[in-house]
């Protein structure tokens, strides 16, 4: 009822030509219509060049995911908002690079998550070594204590999968890599604490951890991912980017692995009751052939004239089970996949130059490992499909027509038919 409330409400103030004030001291990225969930973003963007570039990154990277899954997203300096009310309105909150400091703002948020809230915080927000300067948060909330170490310099780490059951976990593997972070290590030994659920730990293949001889991890039990299962809350270990501190420049990023990228997704998703994620395992079979029928008209996915030359254009056509609209997706790394025609399985769905532009058009080519030749699958609650490029974080589109022929385009992902798609095995 909030929802279709909040729909009509929308709804009549575009009729009448009303806009809302921005609030003062927060940038908000365009969101669509309606979103499923609201989130705001906390940060000071003040200490550590590599904290100060990971909240950069993350202020351009959370925009354009929210974009693309139906969710708005604010960011702020302005800490205050957890002590006036002013995070009321958001169904989860993220604190990227800090945690409260004044004890209004402590309070504010302790309230704000036993309503109920969402919290989802980055490395630097359990970082402290005065745990009992706020017992509630660091000893109960987190779990964690003090900080104990760190390794460096940053690397990627070997993670551990440890439970495939809560929903910000069901679509990852047994094991991944992520992304290049300073990680931390913990007074307090979570394992113990019945009420932390640990998600992910550093794998033993990661050791050593670390590049400094002197600041790296040989052995030992390291937990990456947790949550407080009498809360709504998600922490995160990583969020520090590798830097050429005398230069200011970004040498690495977090959000470079697919994977890492759908805990986070699917962990908001879940904070913000917008579903449970991906049931464990994708259902798309690496060995079978699929066409792909769009949501906005039901034309297929074809190779034009039943092309396999590179330059064959990719586009719309009515469904009619010829191997010109069948497809196999062949996984690359990371979750990303190569889909191949069948007329040739060495040529697959390209985006043309190797273009990042808005509407470039789709081809087949020859494989040879490019970004512009790897798709994402991202499974729909309804089932069906969207792509993203590797190369551009764009999506595989239909012009948003039904005209035949007409050549399929990678544009911004945006949630529509047009970007939808079924797949359905063919023998």
């Amino acid at each position: 009822m909030r929802r279709l409330a909040a729909r009509l409400l929308t709804t009549l103030a575009l009729a009448l030509g009303l806009t809302a004030p921005a609030q003062a001291g927060l940038t908000a990225s365009a969101a669509p219509l309606a979103p499923d969930f609201k989130v705001i973003a906390f940060y000071n963007g003040t200490w550590d060049a590599a904290h100060i570039d990971f909240v950069k990154e993350a202020n351009e990277w959370f925009p354009r995911t929210a974009a693309q899954n139906n969710f708005s997203y604010t960011a702020t300096t302005d800490w205050n908002l957890l002590a006036n009310g002013g995070v009321n309105d958001y169904q989860v909150v993220l604190f990227l690079d800090d945690a409260p400091r004044t004890a209004a703002q402590r309070t504010g948020f302790e309230r704000y998550v036993r309503a109920g809230g969402g919290w989802l915080g980055f490395h630097v927000s359990a970082f402290t070594t005065d745990a009992g300067s706020w017992p509630w948060y660091y000893n109960q909330f987190l779990g964690s204590g003090n900080f104990r170490s760190n390794t460096w310099g940053p690397t990627t780490a070997v993670l551990r999968t440890e439970d495939r059951t809560h929903p910000a976990t069901t679509g990852l593997p047994a094991t991944f890599t992520s992304a290049v972070s300073e990680w931390y290590s913990w007074s307090n030994d979570l394992r113990t604490n019945p009420n932390i659920k640990i998600l992910a730990s550093v794998d033993p293949t990661s050791f050593p951890l670390g590049t400094d001889p002197n600041q790296s991890w040989y052995s030992g039990y390291y937990p990456i991912l947790w949550t407080n299962t009498q809360y709504k809350m998600l922490y995160a270990n990583f969020g520090h980017n590798a830097m050429d501190y005398a230069s200011n420049t970004r040498l690495s990023s977090t959000f470079a692995s697919a994977t890492q990228n759908r805990f986070l997704i699917d962990g908001l998703k879940w904070l913000g009751g917008a579903g449970g994620g991906p049931a464990p395992g994708d259902p798309i079979s690496e060995t079978t052939w699929y066409s792909l029928a769009d949501a906005g008209h039901g034309t297929c996915v074809d190779a034009r004239a039943a092309g396999t030359a590179n330059g064959t254009a990719i586009q719309q056509y009515t469904c009619n089970g010829t191997t010109a609209q069948q497809f196999q997706f062949r996984p690359t790394s990371d979750g990303y996949t190569r889909i191949a025609g069948r007329g040739d399985p060495q040529q697959v769905v390209d985006v043309t130059g190797v273009s990042t532009a808005d509407n470039a058009p789709l081809q087949l080519w020859t494989y040879g490992g490019g970004g512009n030749q790897q798709w994402l699958p991202v499974r729909e609650a309804s089932g069906r499909y969207h792509f993203t490029a590797r190369h551009s974080g764009k999506c595989l589109s239909t012009t948003g027509t039904s005209t035949q022929g007409t050549q399929l385009v990678q544009r911004p992902c945006d949630g529509s038919a047009a970007q939808s798609f079924q797949l359905t095995a063919r023998p």
